[in-house]
């Protein structure tokens, strides 16, 4: 074994070659660790390297970790002078043992600065080196500093863009930026799942995939529901990772808010401002109104149209103010669903694993997010016991005059007799509720050939096919439910700890919500 400092200096520059050696023979190395190894027994090196794994036996990081930190001071220092190839090899095998060393991540920033080293390799090395330490905070740092880099080499400013972007040549260079951008981010959430599946509650690594879609995907609503898909399973086999839970919590924050935002611009859109006397309340007409001025019509913004182009029921339904109900949206209906799906999951993992704090505290967390965006949409409602609002009342689909998805064809029959349109019609005479399934309907006739042959077989081969009718929509949260389901879990859990988060759960509920 090497001992004087001659020695020690041949073994350590021959190990940081062997290391140099090892990524130029195999650039795809996914993955870096030490091998225990307390003395050199055979006379080889102590880098090993197996398919696509680097290992450095632990007998020379004694040795080698002084000597790389100490000629990397002196660099600092100004008392010793290290060329380029020199400076990245010292730097990477330094970070590669020991990568909270700030100082070694500061002299690769400014080789990036100068354009000595490129960023794409700087980030493999984070990721290398993320393997092996997968909560060094220095390293996620840093690499939120290369990306902010890329970001805007990517992206540049508005007055940069202008000057660069010419035609075709311009679409070009946007379609590809975009991939680049896309391919940047799938790394980044491949290299935070990793992590934090090495390390469990790595707070490090969720906080850093928080900081990327914030600053990559920038709102993206197919990245957000893409991600919160992605997490369902993640959660359902780490059930006691508080951090992972808080980044479905950040997911679903980031959705409402989109969506409320896509609204509020959908509606600027459609209804653009107006001259003061159309906003206010028009007047009664009367006889003594001018031949000139004709009576006000309706402009084809004021049309119920949506934003997606789709023609809106409420110009033949009456007023749901009237009906004693709140105005349905496409937005208050995917937000419902939204916290219909998790809310049922949170109901899936605490009753298939008992006795987890993290479930019962995701489930609170969720149903309060719940809580503060009806509070936001209705802020006349009562929280206490006045009138009931959307979250003290029983969720209910609504009643509708179709026959149940699970009725008979007797009930159908006797709902036609009666002269009521039923899902099963598909003569033109269902409501409009049902119009594009009766379209449906026709389709299939004509591509069977059998539009000329209005007997019951056809018919009823179309009945059989619409006998469904339309989804009714899932109930949202309320407080009733949750009072339900918590008793539900007091009366048949045996597990004292899940009745302790159970009636803590409950406790909340009257507190905080029910006050």
């Amino acid at each position: 074994m090497a001992e004087s400092e001659e020695e020690v200096d041949v073994l350590v520059q021959r190990v940081m070659k062997d290391i140099n050696n090892a990524f130029k023979r195999n650039p795809n190395i996914d993955e870096i660790g030490l091998i225990p190894c307390p003395e050199a027994r055979y006379n080889r090196s102590p880098i090993v390297l197996v398919e696509n794994k680097l290992g450095v036996e632990s007998w020379c990081v004694k040795f080698l970790l002084p000597y790389v930190h100490n000629k990397l001071l002196l660099y600092r220092q100004r008392k010793q002078w290290l060329d380029r190839e020199a400076l990245i090899d010292v730097t990477c095998t330094l970070l590669l043992l020991n990568p909270d060393f700030t100082t070694a991540w500061n002299v690769r920033k400014e080789l990036l600065q100068c354009g000595l080293l490129s960023a794409d390799k700087d980030l493999y090395l984070g990721k290398l080196a993320l393997t092996k330490f997968p909560k060094s905070p220095e390293t996620w740092i840093h690499r939120r500093w290369v990306l902010q880099q890329l970001q805007r080499e990517i992206c540049p400013g508005v007055g940069e863009r202008k000057e660069q972007v010419d035609g075709d040549r311009g679409d070009a260079e946007d379609t590809q930026h975009s991939e680049r951008l896309r391919r940047l981010l799938q790394e980044e959430m491949r290299v935070c799942a990793d992590a934090a599946g090495r390390y469990p509650s790595n707070y490090n690594a969720w906080s850093h995939r928080i900081w990327v879609l914030q600053h990559l995907a920038k709102g993206n609503l197919k990245i957000l529901h893409d991600e919160l898909s992605s997490m369902r399973l993640w959660v359902s086999m780490h059930v006691s990772d508080h951090s992972g839970f808080h980044y479905r919590q950040f997911l679903l924050k980031a959705l409402v808010r989109e969506l409320s935002q896509s609204q509020s611009q959908s509606q600027s859109s459609s209804h653009p401002p107006q001259s003061p006397t159309l906003s206010s309340s028009p007047p009664p007409p009367s006889s003594s109104s001018s031949p000139s001025s004709p009576p006000p019509q309706r402009s084809p913004a004021d049309s119920p149209t949506q934003a997606n182009g789709e023609a809106s029921t409420l110009a033949t339904s009456p007023a749901p103010e009237a009906l004693g109900a709140p105005a349905p949206t496409p937005v208050t209906a995917a937000v419902s669903q939204l916290f219909h799906d998790e809310m049922e999951l949170c109901t899936d993992l605490i009753e298939s694993y008992p006795g987890h704090e993290t479930l019962w505290c995701h489930r609170r967390h969720v149903f309060y997010l719940w809580y503060q965006w009806k509070q936001e949409c209705d802020p006349g409602q009562s929280k206490g016991g006045g009138s009931p609002g959307l979250l003290n009342h029983a969720q209910e689909p609504p009643a509708s005059a179709h026959p149940r998805p699970g009725c008979g064809p007797d009930e159908a029959e006797m709902a036609s007799a009666n002269g009521q349109p039923t899902d099963m019609e598909v003569d033109g005479k269902a409501e409009a509720g049902v119009a594009e399934v009766c379209q449906l309907s026709d389709g299939v006739q004509q591509s069977s050939g059998g539009s000329g042959n209005s007997g019951g077989s056809c018919y009823a081969r179309d009945t059989k096919r619409l006998k469904r009718g339309p989804t009714p929509p899932c109930p949202p949260p309320s407080l009733p439910a949750e009072e339900a389901f918590v008793s539900s879990v007091l009366a048949s859990c045996r597990s004292p700890e899940q009745r302790r988060f159970a009636a803590s759960y409950r406790r909340w509920l009257g507190s905080v919500i029910g006050h």
